[in-house]
């Protein structure tokens, strides 16, 4: 991940946090640093950060962006060619590493609640390989997803009773 990756991560992050349900704008940041912290850097030079027009910044931006968003100041710069942020050991299992990418998903996407909530779901799942597997067979099914979804989640329809499957 590059900075300005990180850095626009960190804006959505920071958007969450504050209950703004998006992402803070880089003006919105701006001014919550000149607030909280007394110091700040410019719209336009978070732009340049952001855009990879600046692909490093200098040791008082990097710290003043640490303190602002309370993360190390060695989280702000480009991950190295090939970097994993991802914890590899013998000791997990697969399926562990799958759980932890699905749960890591649903954080991803948790502005969409059904998706958020389907991620968590198979990653709290006994065998959550079995269920993407699952998945993936109903897809290779044509109208298959749609037929389930019709039986399982039906639309309400006025006075129409919930279909039960027969």
């Amino acid at each position: 991940m590059t900075l300005g990756e990180k850095i626009r991560y960190l804006r959505e992050v920071e958007g969450t946090l504050r209950g703004l349900d998006r992402e803070i704008s880089q003006q919105e940041l701006a001014r919550m640093m000149q607030k909280e912290l007394k110091k700040t850097i410019s719209q336009s030079y978070l732009s340049q950060i952001e855009s990879g027009a600046r692909p490093h910044v200098t040791n008082s931006t990097r710290m003043l962006l640490a303190r602002f968003f309370k993360v190390h100041p060695g989280y702000l710069v480009d991950d190295p060619e090939g970097f994993e942020n991802t914890l590899v050991s013998d000791v997990g299992t697969l399926e562990d590493n799958l759980d932890l990418w699905l749960v890591a998903g649903a954080e991803r996407f948790k502005r969409d609640l059904a998706l958020h909530h389907a991620l968590l779901t198979v990653a709290k799942h006994a065998d959550s390989r079995l269920c993407l597997v699952l998945i993936g067979e109903i897809l290779e099914n044509p109208g298959m997803a749609e037929r389930l979804m019709e039986v399982l989640k039906p639309q309400s329809n006025g006075d129409a009773k919930m279909r039960r499957p027969q």
